[in-house]
């Protein structure tokens, strides 16, 4: 990591989109600077059919079609569990650089925690599960196809190739700050920001955007 990116892939987390506050700030910053931004729609084609593999082939398809020129993932929350394995997978040499906020790192291999057995058969019964689409502003379907694919990736016990900054709040509800760190621990080419904050990172989202800037190296 020797020189300034070129262009920034961001990706947002479940149930968000290309909208959210933070793929904005990154948005504005980086245009302010001549830095290429891209942030796929990853609800598309439809949300309820969502999947990781889906996802990687969006990433690997953005990342093939973006001009010469180092390039950074930055990844929140279930987008920076995909970062992890988009990077990992890159057969394009280009990217050399990741920030993860409130990763998810724990998505997939661990057959998604936050579900009990009792919830998770009930929704492999069901075949789709309704939750809230918090940038849409309702509740939508997923299909159980999310849960099922996600249990072949294991983004925690990959090898960490790139500089990585890693922004955490020390509030997370959702994803367990401990998780991170523990994966963080060992690994000297993650550098990992603990934060007087929750999962969103709403407080403290001006020092995110500063602190990636300069990794960037767009400062």
């Amino acid at each position: 990591m020797t020189e300034p990116v070129c262009h920034v892939v961001y990706l947002h987390g479940f149930a968000s989109s290309p909208e959210s506050s933070k793929a904005e700030v990154f948005r504005r910053g980086l245009a302010a600077a001549g830095v290429g931004f891209v942030s796929p729609d990853l609800n598309q084609p439809e949300f309820e059919t969502l999947t990781t593999t889906r996802m990687l082939a969006q990433v690997r398809a953005v990342i093939e079609g973006i001009p010469d020129g180092p390039l950074a993932i930055v990844g929140s929350s279930l987008g920076a569990f995909v970062a992890v394995l988009a990077a990992d997978a890159d057969l394009t040499g280009r990217v050399d650089r990741l920030i993860l906020l409130a990763p998810a790192l724990d998505f997939g291999g661990n057959r998604l925690h936050q579900f009990n057995s009792h919830r998770v058969e009930a929704w492999r019964q069901a075949g789709a599960l309704r939750v809230p689409h918090h940038a849409w502003g309702v509740e939508r379907e997923i299909k159980f196809a999310l849960y099922e694919d996600a249990a072949q990736y294991d983004a925690i016990t990959l090898p960490v190739r790139f500089p990585t900054l890693v922004f955490h709040g020390e509030y997370d509800e959702v994803v367990k700050p401990a998780m991170v760190q523990q994966w963080a621990a060992g690994r000297p080419l993650v550098d990992l920001r603990m934060l007087p904050d929750g999962h969103q990172l709403s407080a403290s989202i001006d020092l995110v955007w500063r602190e990636s800037a300069r990794f960037l190296g767009v400062v």
